[in-house]
């Protein structure tokens, strides 16, 4: 794994949903070195342990990147107390990313709430050829639809409480939408017990399907190994280091039911 610690400045913050923020930081070797799906670890200060942040954007000519996070603790609660012109140490890109097929294929991205940003690049990647599928709980919590809308994807909200786009879950929707339309690739992230059901969807469909792991870490370089998941595979089943052979894996290698 290649990675490299960097001190990034704070370009532009926004809060985007309550608790919710938007950070661009100037971080060109890392965003140089970026790929879909990876994630960069943020030390926090007063905090041994960095926080994990997907990378929800990344330019690479001029080295910029861009994350969304969630107030969800301590750490993260400092985090969103930083300022335009902070200075904040990065480790990253970390783990292993989404992989691509043909932008001209069609692909269907699958967000639950805050697993929602690390989707954003293949989005932009897939453009017209891609729909995307995200859940809140509420109007007021749903984030980058426009985001998604400006990368030519169609979009589809989904809300809990119904205040906002489809009354329902991403589930409902997606098992609606590969009825109407054509699908050669499935991404997602969000709660597990939401991506399981877009890997049964998937799976029973011989649709191919990332799934994005969102698990508790310590180190983010595989040392720690308190971020395992249970894998499986013609060998057995198995506890996988999601920061170091994640957070993507295939549907079909994830034990759902561990």
């Amino acid at each position: 794994m290649r990675y490299t610690q960097e001190i990034c400045e704070l370009k532009s913050k926004l809060e985007i949903a309550p608790g919710v923020y938007d950070y661009l930081l100037y971080s060109p070797k890392i965003a140089k070195a970026a790929a879909e799906g990876q994630f960069v670890n943020v030390l926090c200060d007063g905090y041994t342990l960095r926080r994990p942040i997907s990378i929800c954007g990344y330019d690479k000519e001029s080295g910029m990147l861009r994350l969304v996070f969630e107030v969800r603790g301590k750490g993260t609660d400092w985090l969103s107390k930083c300022e335009k012109g902070d200075e904040l140490d990065l480790i990253g890109p970390l783990g292993h990313g989404f992989s691509k097929i043909d932008a001209s294929k069609k692909a269907v991205l699958v967000g639950g709430g805050i697993g929602t940003p690390p989707l954003l690049p293949l989005a932009e990647r897939y453009g017209k050829n891609a729909a995307v599928i995200t859940g809140f709980r509420t109007a007021v919590a749903a984030i980058l639809q426009d985001d998604f809308a400006k990368a030519g994807a169609r979009t589809i909200l989904c809300t809990d409480d119904g205040s906002a786009g489809i009354h329902g879950f991403t589930t409902q929707a997606l098992e609606q939408y590969l009825k109407e339309y054509e699908c050669d690739i499935i991404y997602t992230c969000g709660p597990k017990l939401m991506m399981k059901g877009v890997a049964k969807l998937a799976i029973e469909r011989e649709i191919p399907c990332q799934v994005s792991m969102e698990e508790r870490m310590g180190c983010g370089i595989g040392a720690c190994l308190c971020c395992v998941c249970a894998t499986k595979d013609d060998k057995g089943k198995h506890l996988t280091r999601v920061c170091l052979n994640g957070p993507v894996f295939s549907a079909a290698e994830v034990d759902w039911d561990a």
